[in-house]
């Protein structure tokens, strides 16, 4: 490393203590005069989003607040109202959850639930998803399966996976309006899975909708276990901290608390007005340099992590749903936003890789590095090398020769 690429390195290195990140932009190609030109435009950006947390109207054309944010800090939430169904909320996700766990709330020709059967479409499918793949302990007390699309033969997959455990699984419907087809088709072949079976569908099922829903309406009609609310709110994409994916998460025995606390450190690292000490701006000023403003190029994603195998599929909606946009707000076009792919290291060095060394260069790469091997100690597969040494090392290589590049690294 040259005495330069060493200072630059340090110049644009970011560390959070609390949660133990790393933040490096280093690699990427702009230059002070860039830094200098977004200079007025960030801070436009700080504003803009101090006033979206403080309850301004996002999209004038649906006429709603956003605050996903208020979910890991209600003491945030514009209106007592608000912090109340926050935070009403998250007690009745942990009260169900021990509910479940207890046995007091049970299927009625079993002890216990044994399974979860999540029924959804994007944000409220692919956030538990990747939540579950993520973080699921290896004791937790039930499993569970997803059921994301209106195929059926996959819905059938689902079902003979159950198996005879249709009996004691519990399904959770997810759908803000509950119109939307892909849940409601789910919904519907589930339900005729289990009166198949002589079961009564309504003693295994709960959702989460919105208020006055159609969903809710139902839920309430058939009497189902219970329903959750579903913000208007909280978009789709970023509802992964709502009731949508924290009553899978609390029944999974997930630390939900440690989850909404970690976002909430992470929200007041994003919310400082100072370009080198927010990570979400480094982030942008990256993206920004890498497509010339207007995403000219694709993103790579690659977490050295069998755990994070979803999480380019997580990225893919919530970045290019929120920046994929054929006009801006003032009406004028724009034909921008991020296309994001990826997989997982190493395995991809193994595959599209090649492509990426050798082929268009089309594209900027995050690698993802994760500190921590395992929760026990590791044995050596060669002398002074554990499996974990050996994922790092090929992080470290496939990233060195990048000039394109942002990489992350947590405990």
């Amino acid at each position: 490393m040259t005495a330069a690429l060493w200072q630059r390195y340090q110049d644009w290195l970011y560390y959070h203590a609390g949660l133990g990140l790393y933040l490096d932009i280093s690699r990427m190609g702009f230059d002070d005069g860039l830094v200098a030109q977004l200079a007025p435009k960030f801070e436009r950006a700080f504003k803009d989003m101090a006033a979206l947390e403080g309850g301004a109207i996002a999209n004038p054309d649906e006429d709603r607040m956003v605050g996903h944010y208020w979910l890991r800090n209600p003491d945030l939430a514009p209106t007592a109202a608000l912090k109340n169904s926050i935070t009403e909320t998250l007690a009745q996700v942990k009260d169900f959850a021990r509910q479940v766990h207890s046995g007091a709330v049970r299927p009625p020709s079993g002890s216990r639930f044994t399974d979860i059967l999540s029924i959804g479409i994007g944000g409220s499918a692919l956030g538990p998803q990747f939540v579950a793949e993520a973080l699921t302990p290896a004791d937790a007390p039930l499993t569970i399966h997803f059921i994301d699309n209106t195929d059926p033969s996959g819905i059938d997959r689902v079902i003979e996976r159950l198996g005879d455990r249709l009996a004691t699984t519990l399904t959770i419907v997810i759908s803000k309006s509950g119109g939307t087809p892909e849940p409601r088709n789910g919904m519907v072949e589930v339900k005729q899975a289990y009166s198949a079976r002589g079961l009564n569908f309504a003693q295994h099922a709960c959702a989460v909708t919105g208020s006055g829903s159609q969903l809710d309406r139902l839920a309430q009609a058939e009497n189902w276990l219970t329903v959750f609310p579903m913000e208007d709110w909280v978009g789709g994409r970023t509802s992964e901290l709502s009731a949508v994916g924290l009553v899978s998460a609390a029944l999974l025995t997930i630390d939900i608390d440690g989850l909404l606390a970690g976002a909430k450190q992470m929200d007041d690292a994003t919310r400082i007005p100072d370009l080198k000490t927010n990570p979400a701006a480094l982030l942008a000023l990256a993206w920004h340099h890498a497509g010339n403003g207007k995403g000219e190029k694709d993103m790579v994603v690659l977490p050295y992590k069998d755990s994070l195998l979803l999480f380019s599929r997580y990225l893919q909606q919530l970045v290019m749903e929120s920046l994929g946009k054929a006009l801006d707000l003032d009406g004028n076009p724009v034909y921008q936003g991020i296309a994001v792919y990826g997989n997982k290291g190493s395995t991809d060095q193994h595959a599209y890789v090649q492509q990426l060394r050798e082929g268009v260069p089309n594209f900027f790469l995050t690698f993802i590095e994760v500190l921590k091997d395992r929760a026990g100690e590791s044995i050596e597969v060669e002398a002074g090398a554990t499996s974990g040494d050996f994922l790092s090392g090929f992080c470290r290589a496939a990233a060195a020769p990048c000039s394109t590049m942002a990489a992350t690294r947590s405990p």
